[in-house]
């Protein structure tokens, strides 16, 4: 086995102690939300966005103005977007359903799925104001029957982006928020006097944003860890470093601590991507971020086989992976620990990010050997439930639980059995007695 770093990122404890900077700092914040509330989010919200109007909530009126704003070909683009995703998230519901069985005679078990009650989904704004990502929270949630859909996004340019809240309000949202970061998802979670609090929060978000929802997890529900974005291109010599270039630099103009990584078993196309990359970064207009990224989260990676690549990327499991090689489908097979795949050079992640209806809310830092991404399947919660209908049945039950109860020295436990025993069947059980 042969595995070489032809190009690595900044080193994993440097790494580290950013992510400890993030977490002393979000920890403060959402104490002071929660002792202060509407105070403290106002003064986070004028000091990080330099945006404290009346009242944070739109209402209808301002909705409808910041709709009126959206050209008309961005309003058509923005429903047909919506249009796979829910296209796609009704399929995913239809594929869920509630369960009824009797397993035994009279003993019947089942579950349901049920919608979370409340749910707050964020849009980050900042340097790109996210559109799609409203599309992903607010529509999917949508579709999944969520009774509260509070969505919120910074202001940018010193008002509510149109596209966004025209993306929000189509997308099913019952309130909509100008807020951002912290205090968006602090509030949301949390609770103040202006904002009830919401069962749920979905949604990406920067580095600061993700690590409030880790700390307010167990308060509230949360879709996943979702970090910096994270991308990888897994490729042989099918293809060229234009693609492998482009590809890789369309997700580092995300942020400065963007991951991005090429596998390979070409030692030609690793440096000839190289070079293309340090090519697109003299004329690519969101240069500043990208090449930052790239010089201290990007790795080549150079391998002998496929076996190994798909070794290498299993490990990883990075956030998106794009797959461009002779055997597109063994890895759709193969692969195992991932955000999402995007099979092909015919495809981009891109594509999924905006437009072609999969979910673009994905687990980053290694969470996909655990989870996948945001579905509509996030949105519910499956709840068992069991009848007994006889009394043959309660009492044939009963003794089996009663004496499995009474091998552990639960014996309160066992009389909830023996008291069906005796009610229900023939024989007569003493107190404090396993059912022989």
């Amino acid at each position: 086995m042969a595995i070489t770093k032809l190009k690595h990122g900044k080193p994993a404890d440097e790494r580290a102690d950013d992510d400890a900077k993030v977490r002393a700092t979000v920890e403060a914040i959402l104490k002071d939300i929660e002792t202060r509330g509407d105070a403290a989010v106002r003064e986070l919200a004028l000091k990080f966005d330099k945006y404290a109007p009346p009242a944070f909530r739109l209402t209808k009126s301002e909705i409808e103005a910041a709709i009126a704003k959206v050209g008309a070909r961005d309003m058509a683009d923005i429903r047909f977007a919506q249009d796979q995703i829910r296209r796609f998230a009704q399929a995913q519901r239809d594929s869920m359903h509630d369960v009824e069985v009797e397993t035994l005679p009279g003993v019947v078990l089942g579950h349901r799925n049920i919608p979370v009650q409340s749910v707050g989904c964020y849009v980050p704004g900042g340097k790109f104001p996210m559109v799609a990502s409203a599309h992903m929270s607010v529509l999917t949630a949508s579709v999944a029957g969520v009774l509260r859909i509070v969505a919120s996004a910074p202001p940018v340019n010193g008002e509510p982006h149109p596209a966004i809240v025209a993306a929000m309000h189509m997308g099913g949202a019952h309130e909509i928020y100008v807020l951002g970061g912290i205090q968006a998802v602090g509030a949301m979670a949390l609770g103040t006097e202006s904002i009830k609090s919401v069962d749920m929060l979905v949604g990406p978000g920067n580095a600061f944003v993700a690590e409030a929802k880790r700390q307010l997890f167990g308060r509230v529900g949360i879709d996943l860890f979702a970090g910096p974005t994270e991308t990888m291109i897994v490729a042989d010599e099918t293809v060229d470093a234009e693609l492998c270039a482009t590809d890789l630099l369309g997700q580092a103009e995300h942020g400065y601590n963007s991951p991005a990584c090429l596998i390979t078993n070409s030692r030609r196309l690793a440096e000839e991507t190289m070079r293309e990359v340090e090519r697109l970064l003299k004329i690519l207009p969101t240069a500043d971020t990208a090449t930052v990224s790239w010089r201290d989260y990007g790795d080549v990676i150079l391998c002998d086989t496929h076996e190994e690549m798909l070794e290498v990327a299993n490990d990883m499991a990075y956030e998106h992976v794009q797959v461009m090689t002779d055997r597109d489908d063994w890895y759709l097979a193969s692969m195992h620990s991932y955000g999402a795949l995007f099979l092909g050079a015919r495809t981009n992640v891109a594509n999924g990010d905006k437009v072609i209806g999969t979910n673009h809310t994905l687990p980053t830092k290694r969470a996909g050997r655990y989870t996948g991404g945001l579905w509509v399947g996030k949105f519910l919660k499956t709840h068992s439930y069991q009848k007994v209908l006889n009394d043959k049945a309660a009492a044939m039950i009963g003794e089996y639980g009663s004496r499995l109860c009474m091998l552990e020295g639960f014996v309160g436990h066992a009389e909830q059995c023996n008291v069906r025993v005796r009610r229900y069947g023939q024989k007569n059980v003493p107190y404090g007695t396993a059912a022989q």
